[in-house]
Parts: C-alpha cells; sequence; structure tokens
C-alpha cells in the first residue's frame, strides 16, 4: 500500500529486500549484468506498488548532468528549422533529455552566444546547425555535434548530400535541353550555399555551349525577387532559375510575372529543401528534398554516442531530386 507521503528509493529499497543502489541500478535502467531479473523485477513490482517514482532533478545533481541539449540554428523564421527541432526532440525525448532551442545569427562570425550564463553548467550537450566550428568556442569543451556544416576533423558532423543534390537539379534541367542558367544563390557565407554554388558551376562549366549568371540575395522573397528580375532582364536572360532555397524561388516567381514570363513556359524556375512551401506555389516547385527531421534525429543519436564517450562517424543525408510543375524544355526561338 502506498506510504503517507512521498515514497523514497530507501523505502523501495526496504520493500524490495535490496540495497538503495540496486534499486538505482534497476530504475536507472543499468541493472543487466548486475542484478538478476528476479531481483530487478521485484524492486519494480515494489516501487508500483509503492507509487514511488524518481526525483529528476535529485538524479541529475547527483550525476553532475542536466538532461539538456541545446540546439543553435541561424533563425527561428525558416519553416526548414522546425523539422530538425522534432527530429532531434524525438531522439531525447526516448532518452530523458529536453532540447532547448536558440539562434546563431547567420552574418556572425565569431563564437556563438549562450543563452545560459555558464553553458558547461547548465547543458549536456550543443547541436550546432549551419554554423562554423569556431562558433562553438563559447560552449568551453561541451560536447557539440555540428549539423549541415560541412567536414570537420575534430567534432561529429551531419551532413545532407547538397552536391550531390544540386548536380541532380543540373543534370534535370540539362536533360530537358537548358543551356543558360541563372543562380539565384543565397547571400550567406555557409558550407551549405559554398557546395551548391561551388557544383553547379562545375556541372554548367562542363556543358557545350554552357553559360551561368549569378545574383545573390537574402533568404526572403522581396530580395530573392530583385535578384531574379536583375538575371532575367539581361540582355540574354537564362531559360531556368536555379534558387537556392524554396522561399528564394517564391522571389524568382515573383520577378518572372511582373517581367510577363510564364513559369515554366519562358522559364523555368527550381528551389531547394522542399519546405511546405514547394506545394503551395503554382505551379508546384521542382526541388530537392532534404530530410530535415532526419537530420535533427541522427544529429541527436550522434550526440548520445558522444556523451556515452564514442567517436560518431561523419555522417551524409542523401537529398531526393522532386520534379513538379516549375521545370520544363526552354521554348524554341521564334523563326527570324
Amino acid at each position: 500500500m502506498p506510504l503517507a507521503g512521498r515514497p523514497t528509493s530507501k523505502d523501495v529499497a526496504q520493500e524490495a529486500g535490496v540495497s538503495q543502489s540496486t534499486v538505482s541500478l534497476v530504475l536507472g535502467g543499468k541493472w543487466s549484468g548486475r542484478v538478476s531479473p528476479a531481483t530487478a523485477r521485484s524492486v519494480r513490482v515494489a516501487a508500483e506498488r509503492l507509487g514511488y517514482r524518481p526525483n529528476p532533478a535529485a538524479r541529475n545533481l547527483r550525476l553532475g548532468t542536466t538532461r539538456t541539449v541545446l540546439l543553435m540554428v541561424p533563425t527561428l523564421s525558416a519553416p526548414f528549422f522546425g523539422p530538425v527541432y522534432t527530429g532531434a526532440a524525438r531522439v531525447a525525448a526516448r532518452h530523458g533529455l529536453g532540447v532547448v532551442v536558440s539562434t546563431w545569427p547567420d552574418d556572425a562570425d565569431g563564437p556563438a552566444e549562450s543563452p545560459f550564463p555558464a553553458p558547461h553548467e547548465a547543458i549536456d550537450g550543443v547541436l550546432a546547425s549551419s554554423m562554423p566550428a569556431a562558433a562553438l568556442e563559447r560552449f568551453q569543451g561541451t560536447p557539440a555535434v555540428l549539423l549541415d556544416s560541412g567536414p570537420h576533423a575534430d567534432v561529429p558532423t551531419v551532413d545532407f548530400g547538397v552536391a550531390d543534390g544540386m548536380r541532380a537539379i543540373a543534370d534535370h534541367l540539362t536533360g530537358l535541353g537548358h543551356r543558360r542558367i541563372g543562380h539565384v544563390a543565397a547571400g550567406v557565407d555557409q558550407w551549405t550555399f559554398r557546395a551548391r554554388a561551388e557544383t553547379l558551376s562545375a556541372a554548367v562549366a562542363a556543358l557545350p555551349g554552357g553559360a551561368l549568371a549569378r545574383a545573390a540575395c537574402a533568404i526572403d522573397v522581396a530580395s530573392a525577387r530583385d535578384a531574379a528580375h536583375r538575371l532575367l532582364a539581361r540582355p540574354d536572360p537564362p531559360t531556368a532559375l536555379v534558387c537556392d532555397d524554396d522561399l528564394i524561388a517564391a522571389g524568382a516567381y515573383k520577378a518572372a510575372r511582373a517581367l510577363g514570363l510564364d513559369v515554366p513556359g519562358e522559364v523555368s524556375v527550381t528551389g531547394f529543401d522542399d519546405v511546405l512551401l514547394a506545394t503551395a506555389l503554382e505551379p508546384e516547385l521542382t526541388t530537392v528534398r532534404l530530410p530535415a527531421e532526419e537530420m535533427g534525429a541522427q544529429g541527436m543519436t550522434a550526440l548520445l554516442e558522444l556523451l556515452d564517450g564514442g567517436r560518431p562517424a561523419p555522417r551524409v543525408l542523401p537529398g531526393r531530386l522532386v520534379v513538379r510543375g516549375s521545370s520544363a524544355p526552354p521554348r524554341a526561338p521564334l523563326p527570324p
């Protein structure tokens, strides 16, 4: 029968006829090979009979941990980072951890500011998305995993196969017959966007008769519209616009329509990420689907391995080209 006051591990130990350390092993899930199955069962039955629940705060204080992971992202306004959090939180919850989110500005070039006065005391680990390893200096050796930040010799990484994704877009467009390509590029100095630009440049350079023009913009619709307008207003305008992000592609749609150009009849447009916006556009957007939720989950899995003393191997998650209605063969020029 449950006790009048809040039961303790000592009460469970007395009820089961074992030591408190045995109770801690069993209820902490660390009894295998150290306690017999029959003893473990009797401890769990005693805890259930008494209504005992471990005190997480007391347990964390004993272990010197907070059971909290910090997820650092460049912005909270981009729809891409919500699924990253969802994946990380799902895996963390299975291991009794919580996830808090903070932002690191994508134009910052020094160590990231932590939301905690003493981050090495307030958090057990860091997941850092789309930021350089140097930004982790503020966290004073706290275990960390980099997400979508590129290969690194000293920090575990989980990256998207962005080069393969951009190569798939280039192959798709050139297979349709496009030779003049416009790149509406994110004006953000991050590995993921550098990799996209380098891959597209190499693909077009290898194409007989290929020509690439590039205009940089912020990752917002208005800036992307202006950049796409500059490309489409050229004397030799591109027949296809490759956009670094689905939100940038929305700006490219606006630029095309402001110039009276049909998408995809007179200009094809592609995006990257495959967020919900991609199917809200008309026509629906050809883009590369990046598994953002899986990145969060794989990042948390790697961090848990690191916290357990392991050395997580680099992980690369492939993207997938999703062909929709915004890409088509270029319109044949009118006869003279």
